[in-house]
């Protein structure tokens, strides 16, 4: 099945829970991936930079630093519980707003230097759409950064949900192949990125290691980070189960002292709007 044919995730299933957990959780994580994302793109005083799946505001706060009063970051964001969290950062040159990156007809053409994708595309089932909107808001030369899970073998702790879910009654309601996400490879994102009128500076995949301090923990960072689709596909009264099932086959990869390791590949893309 291909990315476009898979079902997309479900944005109705985070809460307000889930997105403490993200906050919480994302601040040694997906934070720290964007700080270095930004710093390669060269993020400057002055700037008008969109951030694209901002989540809860942190690396759009660390954005606004950068750019000064003179400059001006928008983060956008499907979930309205995270961008009730990130509207908690206030700075007069930093706005937070619920939006798609399918639709930024709300935003003036050619209005922002930079825009910003961390730990976002992969989460996005239509890619060709999107990218045109960057394209439509960047100003000539402006810089597209973006960070995402590279297609590819999943790592042990998701192999752990997978066997999981085959267990019964769970196997009897199906789930896509691959999950969720729909993840491009390099070849694949080179190809998008031309395509929708880019200059390709930089394309890469680096290797990524996450440290879980147990099964539960390595659960919840999964949940949060998916906006609750792990198990989205299962009827409410199993998703305790499924949770508890899930850890059960999780202890089988972790260290001896419950800790879950989880190396991956991540694509890192930088290019400018032609």
């Amino acid at each position: 099945m291909s990315d476009q044919a898979r079902p997309a995730p479900n944005l109705h299933l985070d809460t307000a829970e889930l997105a403490r957990h993200y906050d919480e959780i994302s601040a040694s994580r997906q934070f720290m991936t964007g700080k270095r994302l930004v710093e390669e793109l060269a993020v400057k005083a002055d700037e008008h930079v969109l951030d694209v799946g901002c989540g809860t505001g942190l690396l759009a706060e660390y954005i606004a630093d950068l750019v000064g009063v003179r400059g001006m970051v928008l983060g956008i964001d499907p979930l309205r519980h995270r961008i009730e969290l990130a509207r908690r950062k206030t700075r007069p040159n930093l706005a937070f707003d619920v939006g798609d990156a399918r639709d930024l007809s709300m935003l003036a053409e050619a209005s922002f230097d930079v825009v910003v994708l961390n730990a976002v595309f992969h989460w996005l089932p239509e890619k060709e759409g999107p990218l045109a909107q960057f394209h439509r808001v960047l100003k000539k030369g402006g810089r597209l950064g973006l960070t995402s899970a590279e297609r590819g073998e999943r790592a042990p702790m998701h192999e752990a949900i997978v066997a999981a879910l085959k267990e019964e009654p769970f196997a009897r309601y199906p789930r896509p192949k691959e999950g969720w996400a729909h993840r491009v490879d390099q070849d694949e994102l080179r190809a998008l990125l031309e395509k929708a009128g880019f200059r390709i500076q930089k394309l890469e995949a680096r290797e990524t290691t996450q440290l879980h301090p147990s099964p539960e923990a390595a659960l919840t960072f999964s949940e949060a980070s998916s906006f609750g689709n792990v198990f989205a596909h299962l009827p409410e009264e199993l998703k305790p189960q499924a949770r508890a099932a899930a850890i059960r086959h999780m202890r089988k990869v972790a260290a001896p002292d419950g800790t879950i390791t989880r190396t991956s590949k991540r694509l890192v893309a930088i290019a400018t709007r032609r």
